[in-house]
């Protein structure tokens, strides 16, 4: 479902990515795991639009983006791509539903549209209860389930998740990992996940090593 071919990715003189061949099927879970400085953010952003390749190509459902106009790339990420981050980026004056509704509404989606998929969403992640609390009402590990709901909301393509659990407790921090996989037998989602959490890697169908700009291995 994903497919990139020989991408590289240069900040000036630093070549951060040094040829990046992949695959991910759909409905996969891989991890991408290697130290800090390996390129492993920088691969994520550029196969979620964030940023742009130096040179390679990229495929995500079999449409070719890496010529995209900014226009059209900015909605193809809408609809196409959800995203986690380590911080759950929640905007502090809207409630959890109104949080998760942002990109739905962004997409075109009336506003009853759009919550009546918020609060499906909510019941999968057991946070109906929740759903008017604004975000310093809720506990970590309850703002980071609203995060992946409103990275679900346009039911994406893929999840590109970059340390989703690196802010969290341990107990929150394993209920997450599990989350990933109950998502996916319930929603059919890929996941792609830059973790340092041994634990998450080795629960993942497979992961990718990333050393100085490569992939060196999968397991």
């Amino acid at each position: 479902m994903i497919v990139t071919k020989d991408i590289h990715k240069s900040f000036g003189e630093l070549e951060v990515l040094k040829g990046i061949d992949l695959h991910i099927k759909k409905n996969e879970i891989v991890s991408i795991v290697g130290s800090s400085g390996a390129g492993k953010t920088t691969l994520l952003q550029i196969i979620g639009t964030l940023d742009k390749a130096s040179r390679g190509s990229i495929n995500i459902n079999n449409i070719d983006i890496s010529n995209m106009n900014e226009k059209k790339i900015s909605d193809f990420r809408n609809k196409h791509i959800g995203f986690v981050f380590q911080f759950h980026h929640l905007l502090p004056e809207f409630n959890a539903i109104e949080n998760i509704c942002i990109p739905a509404w962004i997409s075109g989606k009336s506003k009853n549209e759009a919550e009546k998929e918020a609060y499906k969403l909510l019941e999968i992640l057991n946070l109906r209860e929740r759903a008017l609390h604004r975000p310093a009402e809720l506990s970590g590990g309850e703002q980071q389930r609203v995060a992946i709901a409103r990275a679900l909301i346009n039911n994406p393509s893929v999840i590109l998740a970059d340390e989703p659990s690196g802010n969290l407790d341990s107990k929150n921090r394993n209920e997450l990992h599990q989350l990933f996989f109950d998502l996916r037998d319930e929603l059919n989602q890929t996941f792609v996940i830059v973790t340092h959490d041994n634990n998450l890697s080795k629960m993942t169908d497979r992961t990718l090593y990333m050393e100085d700009g490569k992939i060196y291995k999968e397991e």
